[in-house]
């Protein structure tokens, strides 16, 4: 019993300076917001389009819409599009980058997302019980 009441009295100990410590970064709500729908889009929860545009001819060269994840590879030069068009089945598309090559990205719903939200996911099996402090 004892050694139960000290693993709890350790985790609340633990997710206070947590709490704390995520409370006093001084991110921006815009900061917040920005991470929070990148998320989002990350991990397909966001529809968007992407369009791939010649910026000499100004024609458009690509365009993708649905549940997105992109990222733009600046050592490979390229943009690299991940889309879900299935539950859990996913297609990669990569765009070769180049001076007269622009993409726009939008998002065509908006996200509810919370600026103040933030997660903190514990994997129990990094944890060890085998030497708890025992708190009377």
């Amino acid at each position: 019993m004892k050694r139960t009441k000290s693993v709890v009295i350790s985790c609340a100990a633990l997710l206070a300076a947590c709490g704390i410590l995520l409370g006093t970064t001084g991110c921006s709500q815009a900061e917040r917001a920005r991470y929070n729908l990148s998320q989002q889009a990350d991990n397909f929860n966001c529809s968007r389009r992407i369009t791939v545009i010649n910026g000499i001819t100004n024609d458009t060269i690509l365009q993708v819409e649905g549940r997105c994840s992109i990222e733009a590879d600046r050592d490979d030069n390229q943009l690299e599009i991940i889309i879900e068009y299935e539950q859990g089945k996913y297609k990669k598309n990569i765009i070769g980058l180049a001076d007269n090559i622009t993409y726009l990205v939008e998002d065509l719903e908006p996200s509810n997302v919370d600026p103040y939200h933030y997660e903190v996911n514990w994997n129990p099996k990094m944890w060890s019980f085998a030497t708890p402090a025992i708190v009377d």
